[in-house]
């Protein structure tokens, strides 16, 4: 009896502990009102968008979201290569992807696209496209991933032209995040593949619990004029201290 008491206990200290950390569940998924948030504030569109912008530098591993084509104007080759179901038309899929913030001034991610996988056969077919990423804290703690940042890119996918592939050193930027994508880079002998930027178009955040951070979406104007200064020095909830030179003088 003495074991089950002091384990409950144990777990009412533990809920009443966690719970301190949670939002009122009014405030999950939307904001509160300015009378309600009069102690603290919470951070403005602005900074959520620098936010936005330091997440997409740091993370390099994102959602794309597409839909499937109808049914008549579904490539029947993939149908069977695929095995896929009929049905489908309409339906939203979404899959892990490559990417890397190789063109930094413009906020639009650089995307390496292969023919043969299904966002970019759904693109292909005339699907639309988002880009959804989320902060991973790098401390080693625990956080609550739904008191994280995560964000949405709503746009369209662009080819990019060889001049543009030279200028920022593309393929370098590219397998610097991702030393395995070396094996199919454009030209490589496994799969048909082209380099692709997504241009954003429309940016929906959830900046953590409503009661402290901004949920809502971002102008593109503001998403766009975030500086580079602005990006390096904003920090993230559980982003490890990183030292430059400068910090040793």
């Amino acid at each position: 009896m003495h074991v089950k008491t002091s384990l409950f206990v144990g777990l009412a200290l533990a809920g009443s502990s966690v719970g301190s950390l949670l939002p009122g569940s009014q405030y999950i998924f939307s904001n509160p009102s300015p009378e309600a948030t009069s102690g603290f504030r919470i951070p403005t569109v602005h900074e959520s968008a620098i936010q936005a912008r330091r997440i997409l530098r740091l993370e390099n591993i994102a959602t794309l979201s597409t839909v499937f084509p109808s049914d008549s104007s579904t490539n029947q080759d993939a149908v069977t290569l695929e095995q896929r179901p009929s049905g489908l038309g309409g339906v939203p899929i979404g899959l892990m992807d490559y990417y890397a913030d190789c063109e930094p001034d413009s906020g639009n991610p650089t995307i390496l696209a292969l023919d043969i996988a299904t966002s970019f056969k759904n693109v292909a077919a005339g699907s639309n496209i988002t880009l959804s990423l989320r902060w991973h804290p790098q401390d080693g703690n625990w956080h609550s991933a739904a008191s994280l940042p995560r964000f949405s890119l709503v746009g369209h996918l662009e080819d990019i032209d060889d001049d543009d592939v030279s200028k920022v050193a593309l393929s370098a930027c590219f397998v610097k995040n991702h030393p395995d994508a070396v094996a199919w880079l454009p030209g490589n002998r496994i799969h048909s593949s082209r380099w692709v930027r997504l241009v954003v178009e429309d940016i929906y955040w959830i900046g953590g619990f409503g009661d402290r951070a901004y949920i809502g979406w971002i102008p593109l104007e503001a998403y766009q004029n975030v500086t580079r200064q602005e990006i390096d020095d904003c920090r993230l909830p559980g982003e490890k201290a990183t030292r430059v030179w400068s910090d040793w003088l």
